[in-house]
């Protein structure tokens, strides 16, 4: 499937199937065991790509790429950073314009993460956001982020394990109708060898039905 063949699925998931799920799992309200791990492995994995950035991110301009619901976004404007947050789901983005704190400067956007006409960037996040696109589309989208960022972009992606190959190629066997977009795992290897910019894995998170890479890129 193609990167815009995969963004219009991810867009129509988040859009008209998930979501009230989303914004049940990423708001304070009770949530199933299962999910509950899903919302602490994804506070983990926030609180570390925020580790992996300045403390003081005054006057640096940041592209929150899928930002969903927007607590990221957040966390970074609440640092001085002059954050872009962008999702293709604008029922995403209406859920974190509401969420935002009064007098938010956040630029809150429906679209494309990969629009040029953005700009640039000291630095950019993707958290889970580019877990549905194949190694090539992704390889592809990490370089042409790379070109407009000075910094870092940290990322994640689903880890490249036995069992999460199991599950993704089961998955593959469901009418794509009845499927949600599927996470492709990754080796960060095997991607670095078709990217320009430079990979540095970061860590792990592992929370029952949360697992996923943390990765830094660098053009």
């Amino acid at each position: 499937m193609t990167y815009d063949a995969t963004l219009s699925r991810v867009e129509t998931y988040f859009d008209r199937t998930a979501t009230k799920t989303w914004e049940a799992l990423t708001s304070d309200a009770p949530v199933s065991g299962i999910r509950a791990t899903v919302r602490r492995g994804r506070d983990q994995m926030r609180a570390i790509l925020l580790s992996q950035m300045p403390r003081d991110l005054t006057g640096l301009r940041i592209l929150d790429a899928g930002c969903g619901t927007g607590a990221l976004a957040v966390k970074m404007a609440s640092r001085g950073a002059q954050v872009v947050a962008i999702d293709i789901s604008p029922q995403l983005i209406d859920i974190a314009r509401r969420r935002a704190p009064d007098g938010s400067t956040i630029d809150w956007r429906a679209g494309d993460m990969l629009d040029a006409g953005l700009g640039t960037f000291d630095h950019v996040t993707a958290m889970d956001s580019l877990i549905y696109y194949s190694e090539a589309d992704l390889a592809a989208a990490l370089d042409a982020l790379a070109i407009r960022t000075r910094g870092s972009i940290l990322f994640t992606v689903a880890p490249r394990t036995p069992l999460l190959m199991a599950m993704w190629n089961a998955g593959k066997l469901f009418p794509k109708a009845d499927r949600s977009p599927t996470m492709v795992p990754q080796s960060a290897a095997r991607l670095s060898r078709r990217m320009d910019a430079t990979l540095t894995p970061v860590t792990r998170v592992n929370s029952g039905f949360y697992i996923s890479n943390a990765i830094a890129a660098r053009g």
